[in-house]
């Protein structure tokens, strides 16, 4: 995420030799739809934006200000064989909220969760979600 900082750089990287840094990055399972999607609509910048605006490099090396904890019924769905996000990231998460925290943990799913098992995410989220 430190490279999705540097406007230009992040684009070029991720883009160059038919988008290889994408997909080997990303490991989107649909990553030749996405791509698609990126050229047509030249989104490839407008995404990343999505991370410049909520982690500065200067994020990475000094503590954050505080913020209020969440007071709303929060979960947090992680799986372990997700590359961008380790489950201390997402078990620690519940530090941060004061409402009601449930987790979940699925085994062998990457960091494309709904994509990967939308009917269990389904599951999960029907249980959660007040009737």
């Amino acid at each position: 995420m430190l490279l999705f900082q540097f406007p230009g750089i992040a684009e070029k990287w991720l883009t160059a030799n038919d988008w290889a840094g994408f997909r080997t990055f990303m490991q989107h399972p649909d990553a030749d739809a996405v791509i698609a999607n990126l050229e047509s609509t030249g989104s490839l910048t407008s995404g990343l934006k999505w991370y410049r605006a909520n982690l500065s490099p200067r994020s990475m090396v000094e503590p954050s200000p505080g913020l209020p904890p969440v007071r709303a019924s929060t979960m947090g769905i992680w799986s372990t064989a997700d590359p961008a996000l380790g489950e201390r990231q997402m078990t620690d998460s519940e530090d941060h909220v004061a409402g009601q925290w449930r987790y979940e943990r699925i085994e062998g799913v990457g960091h494309w969760i709904p994509l990967e098992v939308p009917d269990r995410i389904n599951d999960i989220l029907l249980d959660f979600l007040p009737g």
